[in-house]
């Protein structure tokens, strides 16, 4: 989802991928509480147009499995486009 801007100043991130929180497991994705009542949780990633085009191209998965493997900090607005 592009934002039109870099997320933070100087970065490269300028478009979010709506996902799973898959870092922190799926008991993170659902919350319940009281009579039934829950909440899912996703995650807005920033990422890099670059990013963008290679997940449309080569799907979420490879992807997350690129940013599995050069363990990218999420919330580093200065981190490497990993495509």
């Amino acid at each position: 989802m592009p934002i039109g801007r870099p997320w933070l100043d100087d970065s490269d991130c300028d478009h979010y991928l709506v996902s799973l929180p898959y870092p922190f497991g799926p008991e993170f994705e659902f919350c319940e509480w009281g009579d039934g009542a829950h909440a899912r949780i996703l995650w807005l990633l920033p990422i890099s147009k670059a990013e963008k085009d290679f997940r449309r191209e080569a799907g979420l998965e490879a992807l997350e499995s690129r940013f599995e493997e050069l363990g990218i900090d999420p919330v580093d607005p200065q981190r490497a486009s990993v495509v």
